[in-house]
């Protein structure tokens, strides 16, 4: 039986498209369902096994990226999307859908570093450069409890496309909470999959520690800014670019899928 994947869809969201693809040849029963839909029907979320924030301009980026579509989600979804992670299953937010899930409290999650209780300390906001930074990236796999990373050691390569993708933390001690804990997934690095450390152009938008993507304590929810579903075939001939595989990134749905089968 394939776990449906739900993947949420508002205004100004272009890549639900890619990652529905994704999914779909992961072993995935995968649907884009809007968010309106989800409003109509509470219990709607609940029948899914995977939940999917995409990538794109959501409500074209008003005030800021991924916050009002975060805000849909604390108005309308808390408590569903809340029982969705509870559950232990699978979650992952691309780009757009990574700054949902950060300025909506899912993630790094609430309670981890408990004197702040429920106020949000990491953000993601404008890169380093001051601009918008369209190319492909590297990805190191780093040691964490991510069920979307288990078992991946080799390089992923994939494309980027944000103006407002650099994590931070308030200060130093959450970051090297955040770090301590293992949280941090994926990280930016050169092409030849060695550490960034903090260069440019190797972490595009100069995100603190070259973080690239970060888990929840659980494992079960990923947030990251490039796109892995941007590539995910693989064939004679083909070529990723900066040297990574082509097709990796088709390795991150598949232990999604794999882990929602187990649940």
């Amino acid at each position: 039986m394939k776990p449906r994947a739900i993947i949420l869809h508002a205004a100004g969201i272009n890549r639900d498209i890619d990652a529905e693809r994704a999914l779909e040849l992961a072993g995935a029963d995968a649907a884009i369902v809007h968010v309106n839909d989800l409003k109509a029907r509470r219990g709607l979320l609940a029948e899914g096994q995977i939940l999917v924030v995409p990538g794109g301009f959501s409500y074209a980026d008003a005030l800021g990226a991924g916050r009002l579509f975060a805000l849909d989600i604390a108005s309308y979804f808390r408590e569903e999307v809340s029982d969705f992670v509870a559950a232990g299953k699978p979650v992952i937010g691309i780009c757009n859908g990574f700054q949902t899930l950060v300025k909506s409290g899912i993630l790094p999650g609430v309670g981890f570093f408990p004197e702040d209780g429920e106020e949000r300390w990491a953000t993601l906001t404008d890169n380093l450069e001051r601009r918008f930074e369209c190319r492909w990236v590297t990805m190191r796999i780093e040691k964490s409890p991510c069920v979307w990373t288990k078992g991946l050691e080799e390089p992923i390569a994939c494309p980027i496309a944000h103006g407002e993708g650099r994590f931070l933390t308030k200060d130093e001690a959450h970051l090297e909470a955040l770090r301590a804990a293992g949280l941090v997934a994926l990280t930016y690095a050169m092409p030849d999959g060695s550490p960034a450390l903090g260069r440019y152009p190797d972490n595009p938008n100069g995100s603190a520690a070259d973080i690239a993507g970060i888990c929840n304590p659980v494992g079960n929810v990923l947030g990251l800014m490039p796109h892995p579903e941007d590539n995910i075939f693989s064939g004679a001939g083909a070529k990723a670019y900066r040297g990574g595989r082509r097709g990796g990134g088709l390795d991150l749905f598949a232990n999604g899928v794999r882990y929602a089968t187990q649940l």
